[in-house]
């Protein structure tokens, strides 16, 4: 049982540590209110993983990674991710952004819980590893070990989420003192320019799946 955990462990670092719209957001809100932004993302993040795991062990995985799904990740998930970044982007353009316990504390709990979780399921190679990797890990851990696996493999995966997040939000909030605002306003504008470039290539997948489906449509 404890390799079930160790293997889950090291694949959640995997896809942690990976550059993304999920990551890019948590060292935004790390900014203005350090630690506290990995945890709550993190929270969101696995609520979600949490009702995927549920989902593909009563046997919906194989829908998830049908192209439909995909095309409708895809496109709900461009077009959060453009409302996120270009948020960021018009806040970087304001003269009065900076790093001010004011500023802190007009973000509240509850939007980075969710944002945690609408980040992640926007992703649609979020979706598509939990119907097609994760649903293997799975059922594997369930053949071994029944739930106690499932349970097992689900505590390595989010251990791993909340490690990595937390550890980069305490890393941020170290240097964020030292940050002004000029430079901040930098930082936030180049993150919410990378969010819209994830939300541009969501677009670019979806739009991509929908010429075969409307060719096989044809025939």
């Amino acid at each position: 049982m404890v390799k079930i955990f160790i293997q889950s462990l090291l694949i959640g670092y995997s896809g942690a540590v990976m550059p993304g719209s999920l990551l890019t957001y948590t060292l935004e809100r790390s900014m203005q209110v350090g630690v506290k932004a990995g945890f709550l993302v993190s929270i969101g993040h696995t609520l979600l993983e949490l009702l995927l795991v549920m989902l593909i062990f009563f046997g919906f995985g194989p829908y998830l990674s049908t192209n439909l799904a995909q095309i409708s990740i895809g496109l709900l998930g461009g077009m959060v991710l453009f409302c996120l970044g270009g948020g960021m982007v018009k806040e970087s353009r304001g003269g009065e952004v900076g790093l001010r316990p004011s500023t802190a504390a007009k973000t509240k709990t509850g939007s980075m819980l969710l944002c945690g979780a609408l980040i992640s399921v926007a992703n649609p190679y979020f979706s598509l590893w939990w119907a097609v990797v994760g649903l293997g890990l799975v059922m594997q851990a369930f053949n071994r070990f029944g739930l106690v696996g499932v349970t097992l493999f689900y505590l390595g995966h989010i251990f791993a989420d909340f490690s990595w997040y937390l550890f980069v939000s305490w890393l941020i909030s170290k240097t964020r003192t030292f940050i002004s605002g000029k430079v901040y306003r930098f930082v936030l504008l180049f993150l919410g320019l990378c969010l819209i470039g994830f939300g541009a290539g969501f677009f670019v997948h979806a739009l991509r799946l929908i010429g075969p489906l409307s060719i096989s449509g044809q025939t």
